[in-house]
């Protein structure tokens, strides 16, 4: 009997084609109705495995969570980009493939990707998420988020509200 299990770790070049593959698949699940398709699908193709290999090879900090050989999900995290917000720390992304999502995984990487940060000594993290993702949005609530901001984010010409959640 073979026992898989679920492991975050740093990612590395060899995993591009993974994340690239978990990037196209959780997008299309959480933004198909939200962002225009044409959009969208414009948006997914930019970031195919290619540009992760470039991502990857700048230090770029990228963790993955790998079900037996295969990346389910992926987060990338560094500095707060918003200088209005104290929180040293910021969860960039966040994205599971579809079919791995509600079994957590992701609060398992989320937990790791804010470990990260306090050990960088980038303290108090912040995340957004489009306004219409409800389910992010019920995501970073659920793990204690409070949602303090707002802002507005341009995607594929278009303009989307973003929530800003926060943890000290």
């Amino acid at each position: 009997m073979n026992t898989l299990s679920i492991d975050i770790r740093n990612a590395s070049r060899s995993d591009a084609s993974g994340i690239a593959a978990t990037h196209h698949e959780s997008w299309r699940g959480a933004y198909a109705g939200i962002i225009p398709h044409t959009a969208l699908t414009k948006m997914i193709a930019q970031r195919g495995e290619d540009w992760w290999v470039r991502a990857l090879s700048r230090s770029a900090s990228v963790l993955v969570a790998e079900f037996g050989d295969e990346i389910v999900g992926y987060t990338t995290y560094g500095r707060n980009r918003t200088k209005e917000l104290p929180q040293k720390g910021e969860v960039y992304e966040l994205y599971l493939h579809p079919q791995y999502q509600g079994i957590g995984i992701g609060s398992r990487l989320f937990a790791a990707a804010r470990q990260k940060l306090e050990d960088s000594h980038l303290n108090g993290t912040v995340v957004w998420a489009l306004e219409d993702n409800h389910i992010a949005q019920q995501f970073y609530a659920g793990h204690g988020g409070h949602d303090i901001a707002e802002g507005v984010e341009q995607l594929g010409g278009a303009s989307f509200k973003k929530v800003a959640f926060v943890w000290a």
